[in-house]
This record gives structure tokens, sequence and C-alpha cells, in this order.
């Protein structure tokens, strides 16, 4: 059942905004900001057991299917996010190296280490829902794997992925997409 929502969620997109007819297009940097994460080094001396540690955010702590970030395995003392880099429920983080161009929306306060991108500031241009959907389809990954550049590894930095340009359609049909993708998502936990 739920390859099958996954794949009405994709086809009601594309039924919606494939045309692009309705919108503009612009780069992400035009209605976001986009940084790149940090981490103190050695991470090994921030991490804490302590319960008022942050949340310290790893690529592990999310599944390839998850759409939200909703808890880790692991904090760090305050010292060590002071030297990282926070984010709010509602921001975006985009895996940029090895499985690269993977977006997540954050719904916890945490940290995130430089294996990820930080997109935030995007909510007057766009809705949360919408753009999650948008980052996964075909035509942003392949921006992605074009962009994406190293040596041995294949990584996705800030300064690309400002580039990349995604479709921006009207507020209205965003919610209207959004609230299908909810209805969608809510009949999982029926199942």
């Amino acid at each position: 059942m739920m390859l099958f929502r996954v794949i009405s969620i994709k086809s009601k997109f594309n039924e919606m905004f494939e045309s692009k007819q309705n919108g503009t297009t612009r780069r992400i940097s035009e209605v976001a900001n986009i940084c790149r994460g940090a981490s103190p080094r050695p991470i090994s001396n921030y991490l804490t057991e302590d319960k008022d540690g942050v949340n310290w955010i790893k690529i592990g702590d999310v599944s390839i299917d998850d759409i939200y970030v909703t808890h880790t395995a692991e904090k760090i003392t305050k010292d060590g996010a002071d030297k990282s880099r926070y984010v709010a429920p509602g921001d975006f983080i985009l895996s940029n190296s090895m499985s690269f161009g993977r977006p997540y929306v954050v719904s916890i306060t945490g940290c995130v280490h430089d294996g990820w991108l930080i997109i935030s500031d995007y909510q007057k241009a766009l809705n949360t829902l919408f753009f999650y959907y948008e980052l996964r389809t075909n035509t942003v990954q392949k921006q992605f794997h074009s962009l994406a550049n190293g040596t041995t590894v294949d990584n996705l930095n800030s300064e690309l992925v400002r580039d990349v340009r995604i479709f921006i359609p009207p507020i209205e049909l965003q919610n209207q997409f959004a609230d299908y993708a909810q209805s969608c998502d809510k009949l999982k936990f029926n199942e």
C-alpha cells in the first residue's frame, strides 16, 4: 500500500504542476536561505548523554522514505552546538555527499554537521510539503546530479544548490497539493 501512496502523490504532483503553466521558475536562492552545516572537531569530545544536550542530527537518524526528522540517536553539548549549525522545526536539511540530494523536513530543534545543507526561510513562497515533493522530483534531482562534484565522492555544496531552479506555483495550488499529500499520509496510519 505504501508504494501505491507514493506513486499516487507523485502522480498528483505531476498532474498539477508538470505543465508549469500557472507559476514561475526561480532559483532556490531567490526564495530561501541556504547554508552548510558545521561540525565541532573532534566530535567525540562534544557528544553527551545529558538530557539537556542538543539533538545531533545525522543521516542515520532518518530512512530514505522519511519526510520528517523526528528524533536523534545522539546529542552534543552546548559548546559543541555553538560550533555547529542550529536547525529549527520547518527547516529543510539536504544530504550533500554520498546519498546527496535527499531532503528532510526538521520537526525538532537540533544541530547538523557539514554533511547537511540547510534550507530555511522559504515559507513566504513555498508550502513545506509542496517544497519537499518538489525537491524529490526528477527535474530537481537531475539538477542535483548534474551539479554534484567531487573526485571520488559526488558532493553538493550551498553555492551549487543556490542555482537549482524550482517551479513556484501560486500558494493556493501548493496548499491544495499539500492537503492531498497529507490525506494520503493519513491513509498510512489507517492501514
